[in-house]
């Protein structure tokens, strides 16, 4: 908050420059006593930073960042990211920080319940049995999976609502089984405000009023939130490196790399 007051961005409750209230809504993950102190915790000093290092430029994916710490049923979690382009030129993203209960890997095939980025072949028994045993073993901890979709579409705050909420559909497909009570899952929805649905009617709609080329677009894009969340849930998985003796999916199963035994 005190990075976007600096530079007078947020909610105007005044007619003066500095007289806005920044609107930042927050959460972060259950990792508490991973990697060392118990009480080591981010505060506001994480945020400034992070808000500070913020570029335009593709994120990395795997344990980094707030992903360091994450784990999802007892292998290395991480941060994950996934875009999508539709054909109005509307972008939809996600990222996602995986530190969840269940798991992202089908313990019968050893590949993740959804497709993500990276091709994957089908590992050796050896590898999925490996995986189950792990899997078993595995006791959840207090868990939170928790990111972010965001659209370059302009949206009401009821329709980001929404997009938050279908967002969720796309966690359910990737990590199962998801939403227990070990959980905390929060997702939350941003519109930039760049692009107006109403006004991106394509040629194939001109006899459909504008009102239903507007709901079109609107479910294709909700649609496209679940997609990319999905998608990027399993992409902090798979892109992981284990650490603080956390087997990343890349360890129990290398051959799923193209890595031999």
């Amino acid at each position: 908050m005190g990075f976007l007051e600096q530079r007078s961005i947020g909610f105007r409750v005044g007619a003066g420059t500095a007289e806005v209230v920044p609107i930042v809504p927050a959460a972060v993950i259950f990792d508490l006593g991973r990697g060392g102190a118990f009480g080591n915790r981010p505060d506001e000093s994480f945020g400034h930073r992070a808000a500070a290092a913020a570029r335009a430029r593709p994120s990395p994916n795997g344990a980094i960042g707030a992903g360091t710490g994450a784990r999802a049923r007892g292998m290395q979690g991480g941060v994950g990211t996934a875009s999508a382009v539709l054909p109005n030129g509307v972008v939809v993203s996600a990222l996602a920080v995986v530190n969840s209960a269940g798991t992202v890997i089908d313990p019968a095939t050893g590949l993740p319940w959804m497709p993500g980025a990276m091709a994957l072949r089908s590992p050796s028994a050896s590898d999925r049995r490996a995986l189950r045993a792990h899997l078993s073993a595995a006791t959840p901890p207090l868990n939170t999976t928790i990111g972010v979709v965001a659209t370059t579409a302009a949206l009401s705050k009821a329709e980001c609502n929404k997009l938050a909420s279908v967002a969720h559909d796309g966690l359910a497909r990737a990590i199962r089984p998801v939403h227990s009570m070990l959980d905390g899952d929060t997702i939350f929805a941003v519109a930039t405000g760049r692009d107006d649905l109403g006004s991106l009617v394509d040629v194939a709609a001109v006899d459909e009023p504008p009102v239903r080329v507007r709901l079109r677009w609107l479910n294709a894009l909700l649609e496209a939130g679940a997609d990319c969340f999905a998608a990027a849930c399993t992409n902090a998985i798979v892109h992981a490196v284990g650490n603080d003796g956390a087997p990343a999916y890349r360890d129990l199963c290398p051959t799923a790399f193209g890595h031999a035994m």
